[in-house]
């Protein structure tokens, strides 16, 4: 399977159905999100063997504070926990681990598992894991252009002509992250969900209906290869 993404170097994932999977099984939706763990864990093995070397996975909203607040507790302690046990293993696979959102609204605990995760892994290079946490696309470009106008509030000569598209991507979480190529979202919803609203401008979308803690490293593969068939335009007109 090696090198089978062929420029996905970047690809995100809606991680989505872990409650309905929990709720077909007559069990607790806290059981479907640590089922969803281990998916995890399996798709982060496999991504540096497919070719990938960015992966972004969306696991907790600006909106999903309106859960439950066992569940959204018992999602922060998994993260903790996650962390806790497999950080000296992505280590050692290299894997950096970067969180993306509005991460100081977060518990004290995670906030400080979240800070030793990139302190420890922060010159890894085989694959970076971007996990969107407490995230929401229009919050993140918000957030941009609030910087870019602080800018020119304290800077009197400030060039509003010369904010164009790479100064807002500047003042946003990862600029330096690649756009991602590709987009994956499971559980069979066709929305964005307010994920990656400025960097997904021309990714492709690839939808199933598998509820997340079902999607294997095969699925994984199979997105690959259908991805690698579809012709990317950006805007433009297919070659002759």
């Amino acid at each position: 399977m090696g090198g089978l993404a062929e420029g996905a170097v970047h690809v995100a994932i809606i991680m989505d159905g872990n409650g309905r999977w929990a709720k077909r099984r007559g069990l607790p939706r806290t059981l479907g999100h640590r089922a969803g763990v281990e998916t995890l864990k399996s798709i982060i093995e496999a991504c540096p063997e497919l070719g990938i070397r960015y992966l972004t996975v969306y696991a907790f909203s600006t909106e999903n504070w309106k859960r439950p607040k066992n569940e959204v507790s018992a999602l922060m302690g998994l993260l903790v926990e996650y962390i806790e046990k497999e950080l000296d293993h992505l280590h050692r696979k290299g894997v950096r681990v970067q969180a993306i959102g509005d991460v100081e609204a977060l518990a004290e605990p995670v906030r400080r598992q979240l800070a030793k995760a990139w302190e420890t892994t922060r010159n890894n290079d085989v694959l970076y894991l971007q996990v969107a946490l407490n995230y929401g696309g229009r919050a993140e470009i918000v957030g941009a252009v609030k910087a870019l106008a602080e800018k020119a509030r304290e800077d009197g000569d400030f060039d509003i002509g010369a904010i164009d598209q790479e100064a807002v991507r500047s003042h946003m979480y990862c600029p330096q992250t690649p756009d991602p190529d590709l987009v994956i979202r499971t559980g069979g919803e066709y929305r964005i969900s307010n994920f990656f609203l400025w960097q997904i401008a021309y990714s492709e979308l690839w939808v199933t209906p598998l509820f997340w803690p079902d999607f294997t490293p095969a699925h994984l593969e199979r997105a690959l290869k259908e991805y690698k068939d579809r012709d990317r335009r950006y805007g433009g007109v297919e070659n002759a």
